[in-house]
């Protein structure tokens, strides 16, 4: 009995092996280095507003800590978007008191940590004004996503 053509399936097959073993390696590396689809950080706020004070709060109730420079905030009273919406962080802007308090301030460390509360005086040169009873709508946004939108009565 011919022990050759034994020897020539377990060499096709040692080479089927081998081939399937680093076609996966390779596979495994290449999806290692595509990056993933990250979704928007997972955060919790709630909000405030003062009309006696023209002052509007947001509280960072919990979530992931959030670079405030990479922030964009929107507020609306009544549905209406204010003419001057304030930029992050700021110590003296246009529209707003100066020196906002928390996170917002620009003195501040840049980061916005779960349990923080960010707070903005509207100015009477903004509009519309903040008044009893108006139901104020802030939205948080980062460059790709909104995350979050919360409302207060005044």
């Amino acid at each position: 009995m011919s022990t050759r053509a034994t020897s020539s399936v377990v060499g096709v097959a040692l080479l089927v092996g081998i081939t399937v073993l680093s076609t996966a390696a390779v596979g495994t590396a290449v999806l290692d280095i595509v990056p993933s689809e990250s979704g928007p950080p997972r955060v919790s706020f709630t909000a405030s507003a003062d009309a006696a004070d023209d002052r509007i709060a947001l509280t960072h109730r919990s979530g992931e800590s959030l670079t405030v420079s990479d922030l964009r905030i929107e507020v609306r009273i009544d549905g209406e978007p204010l003419a001057k919406q304030p930029p992050v962080p700021f110590f003296a802007a246009a529209g707003f008191e100066s020196g906002p308090t928390g996170p917002f301030n620009a003195a501040a460390d840049g980061t916005w940590r779960a349990g923080q509360t960010a707070a903005i005086r509207i100015a009477a040169t903004n509009s519309p004004q903040l008044s009893a009873g108006a139901v104020v709508t802030i939205r948080i946004y980062t460059e790709q996503y909104q995350l979050a939108s919360v409302t207060a009565t005044a």
